[in-house]
């Protein structure tokens, strides 16, 4: 003998309210993970203008690694995203040229001296035309990075008043991976 099930009305009701809940309740908890990812792990963003040639080009797509500087400190060379500070929503993408403490200038010849030194380094695309207020010897604070574009001579970084030595706690975060365009995808290398 079989049973036969008749289903009531209310029981279709709660039916639906369950399936409406245990959707909810999903939409949150992926909600509540993006948010959590975007905010302390990783976020996309694009790149706008030559400043970083020939390393980053112009609309290439990145993620950027939010997570690293709660555990390590910047070291230099790292590619790294900050805030513009005259313009909401404006993120500037440079590389450390000088870490906290350090004296930093840049001669007529286009020579970035590190505490008297002279760098070794080949991320810059051409010689350096301006050494913008990097012409004197510029003296890091504890927390304060010095920035610089690769295409140095099309970058508006730590020379410009405007941009400045940047501050630790205004890094967001270190570019980590390219994902567009797709010929050129892959880890940054910083080092």
């Amino acid at each position: 003998m079989e049973t036969e099930t008749i289903e009531t009305g209310e029981n279709k009701m709660k039916n639906v309210l369950k399936e409406i809940l245990s959707i909810s309740i999903y939409l949150l908890l992926v909600f509540c993970a993006a948010y959590i990812i975007v905010t302390y792990v990783g976020q996309r963003t694009q790149v706008s203008g030559s400043s970083m040639e020939t390393t980053l080009s112009d609309g290439d797509h990145l993620i950027v690694d939010k997570i690293s500087y709660r555990f390590d400190d910047p070291e230099r060379f790292d590619i790294i995203v900050f805030p513009f500070q005259y313009d909401t929503d404006t993120y500037y993408i440079k590389r450390i040229i000088g870490m906290p403490g350090e004296t930093v200038q840049i001669d007529d010849s286009g020579n970035i001296y590190i505490d008297g030194e002279v760098l070794d380094e080949n991320y810059g695309r051409e010689v350096i035309q301006s050494p913008g207020r990097a012409g004197d010897p510029i003296q890091l604070g504890d927390d304060e990075y010095f920035v610089m574009g690769d295409n140095r001579n099309n970058s508006s970084d730590s020379r410009d008043p405007s941009v400045g030595n940047i501050h630790r706690r205004d890094i967001i975060g270190r570019a980590f991976i390219r994902i567009w365009p797709f010929s050129k995808f892959g880890i940054l290398k910083h080092q």
